[in-house]
């Protein structure tokens, strides 16, 4: 008797064409944004990365993150599941008017990328100093 399972069927098709599919596009790249103090602090998950790989580039107000994981050698080696991707990583950051692009720094350490993204002076916040007339007055009548 000849069985046939079309939801199985359906799995390891969609199952294959995923495989080739996140060996050759980009994949996501979970990141966090918040404002400390005086800058903005990126962290960007990328375990498995070659820090050689990391490129960091600004160009008119959007700072691109970019990123290669390498893929083994699938030629000695029968794949039971691959479920982590490889390939390139790409994220895009509009930065606006109020970021030092020129100070931008970052660092890479256990598989996560921090990009410290500094305020421009004319953009931190400043206390403003009010004037005002130390002298007391004197109220006549006609006042």
């Amino acid at each position: 008797m000849l069985r046939f399972d079309p939801f199985s069927q359906l799995d390891a098709l969609t199952s294959s064409y995923l495989e080739g599919e996140r060996r050759r596009g980009p994949a996501f790249m979970p990141m966090d944004l918040c404002k400390v103090d005086d800058h903005y602090l990126l962290t960007a998950d990328l375990p498995g990365v070659d820090p050689g790989s990391i490129d960091l580039d600004v160009d008119r107000g959007v700072l691109t993150v970019s990123a290669q994981r390498s893929v083994r050698s699938a030629e000695s080696v029968q794949w039971m599941t691959t479920e982590r991707f490889s390939g390139s990583l790409r994220r895009q950051i509009a930065l606006g008017d109020g970021v030092d692009a020129g100070k931008i720094s970052a660092s890479y350490d256990n598989g996560v990328l921090s990009v410290t993204i500094p305020l421009a002076e004319a953009a931190k916040p400043r206390k403003i100093s009010v004037e005002h007339d130390s002298q007391p007055r004197e109220l006549t009548a006609a006042e």
